[in-house]
């Protein structure tokens, strides 16, 4: 899942943006509200963490225009601001979700999986597929029984291929949803990290390639 990070104190940004990392998140950083809009001009985000009072174009602007123009995005807004007039305020705005400054950070991971989830409808945190158990909230993978030690970029590729029921995904839609702004788009990182997560889940195959379309489960 891509996300973006919305958040006008640097420091904070990459604190929230490290954190994300850390559960298997591709998340780019914009420090403004005009960087916020460039971004989302040519990226797909999943969600965007959506600080309210930013520099340039405010907050709530920057949500309206992601709810005007993209709609495959889900905002949650954060704020200093904890009242009940400032909470019916920002969902009023088009916000997917709203949570007060400070904020407890496993409940803001919750929160965003829950927001990345909801396009696709309800989705399961807990994927199977035969003898592949995978706990997105626990970012735990087994398979009969033998717990696997993915990194996050494996882990996040075989989530994203189990959550298309067995349905192709191609390299593009890896890439850009796995990996952050800054990947290649000519890297070999999808196929290196396939091939790194087939040895890791073992025998029999569960991920197959379909040539020229992409893969899937």
């Amino acid at each position: 899942m891509r996300v973006l990070v919305v958040e006008d104190e640097p420091a904070l940004a990459e604190v929230i943006a490290e954190g994300l990392r850390k559960h298997a998140l591709a998340v780019d950083v914009a420090l403004s509200g005009t960087e916020a809009l460039d971004r989302l001009a040519v990226n797909r985000y999943a969600v965007v963490v959506l600080d309210r009072d930013l520099p340039g174009v405010h907050g709530d602007e920057v949500c309206r225009r992601i709810v005007a123009g993209h709609g495959a995005s889900r905002v949650l807004m954060l704020t200093a601001a904890a009242s009940k007039r400032d909470l019916i305020g920002g969902l009023s705005l088009g916000a997917d979700d709203y949570l007060a400054k400070p904020f407890d950070f496993d409940e803001l991971v919750a929160r965003v999986r829950a927001l990345g989830r909801r396009p696709a409808g309800v989705v399961s945190p807990v994927l199977r597929h035969g003898d592949l158990e995978v706990d997105v909230p626990r970012h735990q993978a087994v398979r009969s029984g033998r717990f696997l030690a993915l990194s996050r970029k494996e882990f996040a590729v075989l989530e994203m291929l189990l959550g298309a029921r067995g349905g192709v995904v191609s390299a593009e839609s890896l890439l850009e949803s796995v990996w952050d702004e800054n990947a290649d788009p000519f890297t070999n990182a999808v196929r290196i990290t396939i091939s790194r997560l087939r040895a890791k889940l073992g025998d029999p195959p569960l991920i197959a390639t379909v040539p020229g379309v992409g893969y899937r489960i």
